[in-house]
């Protein structure tokens, strides 16, 4: 077995202030301290992620970028307005993105891969390219050549007809091209930037501008054929409503002459009659009334007996006027003659009579103008009458003209709306004939693209940058892992921190420096040539740990156990007993690991009489302890032969050797077997004043420690504390506690060194001992087991 020797001295870690480290957000001490021990694995992590990027970068196809712009055209300057058959593009984000997703469509990229022809290049076609077998088909085709069966060479597309195989292809050369063709709006302008790789510079500017180019020819192709669409559809409607308003327009008329509803100047005849009708009536109504007034005021002058000379209408009557005349001439003749003539006179006569007769005249005269004046009444109130009568047939009329003037108007209205689409459509028409030679693209070509004169990818100096960056990261990620996945004890604060127990002093591991790959060295024995080196001093901070572990009651019996083999309590058994015997106290150290005995094979011992054979009262006590021949230490040691039974601990002549020992001795030490291994070890423990657990530097793993403090706990057994044994001081990396720093230290340690193989000797000075060089910068040398109980014969003389 091969064994190791370390030591770490405790030491407490106050960060500055008083304040404790576990008060702090950030411990960057443990953070650098990872980093310190985790070293290689974050070198390897970075060395490897960038030495990859790096291989694929300049390994890599170069990449070539070439970029047009195009400026969208919102605002459309149009000599007719034909907005509603071909519309300018909206101002708006979602239109934008729109146009877009348009540029980048695999509609308009297939009709660029077809004008280009990219189907010939072998960058887009993959079937005009060389093939080349990955790892796969290269051992297939090993496989193959040594069974005899190798495989075939497939032809791409060989099943497919020439149509198809061309349609698939250019099927893959449009995928292609998608992928290598990005389309983005630039900020929240109107301008449209197309951006295309590829590995040909030419080739990436050309195919920049064939998209800007064939985006705009499709707008416009797209724009002619609605005008086309629109233009065809407007005259088939125009011809169609031109029929459709004559045949209303037809309708209306013979409807009109239908109903009579025949209308000059804005109104119909019945109307037109009605009116004049009505003014007809209010003339002869006014007449009547007159007639009426002037024959009502005669009649009654003439039954007032008034006389006709107040009547106006005799007045104005020149018979009357005339027959007055000559009634007053007569009169005069009258009124002569009676004065010349007597009353019978025949002229007197006679001129009476013919007075008479006038006045019989003008009397006529009046009854005829009242006959006429009355006859006048007459007439106007039977013009009035039928005057009436007209205006009442008319009206009636009118009202059967109403309710079909609700039809007219309906066949009016039908016919107007018609005639307004037919006109509407005409303009229309007009306009869309005018759009050839008014269409135009909504996007301009703002910027062409010029072939670029420097790749785009890849980027060697960024990625190079991305490669250290992502390896720091993976380095840190892989060193992260490695501390929590690292289950081993490292320091005396993992055994105080993640195992809540004390710990009661570090052993350092001891390094040969002998030429020798072989050799081998005693750590006990070491121990008692170097009295003052680390090692050394560790077991005697050991020894003064148990010395001072209860000062109410003093510490006699010691056991001392680990979890499992090979953690180096043997040897730590053996020189700390020789530490205290060199001290002065008197010690004995007992051999309780029945099935290896490596304590007593460490003291060089070979007994007839041993423990067993004195525990079972086969010889003496003083036959039995043998005393060490580099100390004043007693050994109980065990013999090869002895009849080991299943109980030695349990047993009450353990229990009266014990008790008669503490008597004997100051300090007794019984070096046990493994906890997790034999149940022995689990009594002791519970049967002694003090136990330590050693357990051994970065191989003792924190769930086997955990076990047995569970095994010591339910045997009541009273723990002084865990000792870390084998503590590497070369491995800085590994060792956590900054007090195991011994450049400070090491003008406190010498020793004494001997080359018996060389024949030759270091001596000590004037002081007695030579100045001890930094124990934790000593060199491994492996060597072979030179004891069987577990300790490294892998020794560092200083």
């Amino acid at each position: 077995m091969t064994k190791t020797y370390s030591l770490e001295i405790p030491s407490q870690n106050t960060p500055l202030g008083g304040g404790s480290a576990d008060d702090m957000p950030i411990d960057f001490k443990a953070l650098i301290g990872t980093v310190y021990r985790r070293f290689w694995i974050i070198v390897t992590g970075f060395l490897v992620t960038l030495f990859a990027v790096a291989y694929i970068t300049f390994t890599q196809t170069p990449i070539y970028k070439a970029n047009s712009i195009l400026q969208l055209d919102t605002n459309k300057e149009n000599v007719i307005d034909l907005g509603s058959v071909l519309g300018g593009l909206a101002a708006s984000t979602a239109t934008i993105d729109t146009e877009v997703r348009v540029m980048g469509s695999k509609s308009l990229l297939t009709k660029v891969a077809t004008k280009l022809k990219l189907s010939e290049d072998p960058e887009f076609n993959w079937t005009l390219r060389e093939h080349k077998p990955g790892l796969i088909e290269m051992a297939k085709g090993q496989i193959g050549a040594w069974t005899g069966h190798p495989p075939k060479k497939t032809v791409p597309y060989a099943n497919l007809s020439a149509a198809e195989r061309e349609a698939a292809i250019l099927e893959s050369v449009t995928r292609t091209l998608i992928n290598k063709v990005h389309i983005s709006r630039i900020g929240t302008t109107y301008l449209i930037q197309v951006d295309v790789t590829s590995q040909s510079p030419e080739t990436a500017a050309r195919i920049a501008d064939a998209v800007a180019d064939q985006y705009r020819v499709q707008q416009l192709d797209s724009k002619l054929e609605a005008t086309r669409r629109a233009t065809a559809w407007l005259s088939e409607r125009v011809a169609g409503l031109r029929d459709e308003v004559e045949a209303k327009e037809k309708r209306v008329e013979e409807f009109r002459a239908e109903t009579g509803l025949l209308s000059a100047q804005g109104a119909t005849l019945t109307e037109q009659q009605i009116a004049y009708n009505t003014t007809q009536k209010s003339q002869l109504q006014a007449q009547l009334n007159r007639a009426r007034s002037r024959y009502d005021n005669m009649k009654r002058q003439i039954d007032s007996g008034v006389g006709i000379d107040a009547i106006a209408e005799v007045l104005d009557s020149p018979v009357i006027s005339g027959l007055k005349a000559q009634r007053a001439q007569i009169l005069r003749r009258v009124a002569e003659l009676e004065t010349t003539l007597g009353p019978s006179h025949p002229e007197l006569i006679g001129a009476r009579n013919e007075a008479a007769d006038i006045e019989r005249q003008i009397e006529s005269e009046v009854s005829r103008i009242a006959a006429n004046l009355e006859n006048e009444v007459k007439a106007a109130q039977d013009q009035i009458n039928s005057i009436n009568s007209n205006i009442g047939q008319s009206t009636a009329q009118l009202r059967g003209n109403n309710i079909n003037l609700v039809r007219l108007r309906e066949l009016e209205r039908d016919a107007e709306t018609s005639r307004v689409l037919y006109e509407e459509f005409i303009s229309r028409s007009k306009e869309t004939r005018e759009q050839d030679d008014l269409v135009q693209a909504d996007a301009n070509i703002l910027s062409t693209a010029t072939v670029p004169d420097q790749p785009s990818s890849p980027r060697k100096l960024l990625n190079l940058i991305i490669g250290a960056l992502l390896g720091g990261i993976i380095g840190g990620g892989l060193a992260l892992l490695a501390e929590i996945f690292d289950m081993k004890i490292s320091s005396a604060d993992d055994i105080e921190r993640k195992l809540g127990v004390n710990s009661i002093g570090s052993v350092p591991l001891i390094r040969s420096t002998s030429l020798l790959p072989f050799s081998q060295i005693n750590p006990a024995d070491f121990l008692v040539d170097n009295p003052l080196s680390a090692f050394a001093e560790s077991i005697r901070y050991l020894r003064a740990a148990i010395a001072f572990s209860d000062l109410d009651s003093e510490t006699k019996t010691v056991a001392i156990t680990s979890s499992l083999p090979d953690e180096g309590k043997t040897s730590l058994t053996l020189s700390l007993g020789r530490m205290s015997a060199m001290s002065g106290s008197r010690t004995l150290v007992i051999d309780g690991d029945f099935r290896r005995r490596q304590l007593t094979d460490a003291a060089g011992m070979s007994p007839e009489i041993g423990f067993i054979e004195h525990l079972f009262g086969a010889g003496q006590l003083s036959d039995a302890i043998c005393k060490d021949s580099r100390s004043m230490l007693d050994i109980l040691p065990l013999s090869k032969a002895g009849h080991v039974p299943h109980d030695v601990f349990g047993t009450r002549a353990f229990d009266d050797l014990l008790a008669r020992l503490r008597s004997m001795y100051d300090l007794i030490l019984i070096d046990t077997g493994p906890l997790l291994l034999m149940s022995e070890a689990r009594v002791v423990a519970g049967k002694t004043d003090k136990t330590i657990l050693v357990i051994r530097w970065r191989r003792s793993l924190r769930s086997a420690v955990r076990q047995s403090l569970t095994l010591l706990k339910t045997f009541n057994a009273d723990l002084l504390g865990i000792t870390l044994n084998m503590v590497d001081l070369s491995q800085r990396r590994h060792h956590k506690d900054p007090g195991a720093a011994y450049k400070a230290y090491s003008k406190y340690y010498s020793m004494e060194t001997k080359r018996s193989i060389f024949g030759w000797s270091k001596t000590p000075k004037a002081s007695g001992m030579t100045a001890a060089p930094n124990p934790m910068s000593a060199q491994v040398k492996p060597g072979k087991s030179a004891v069987k109980s577990g300790t490294s014969s892998e020794v560092s003389t200083h």
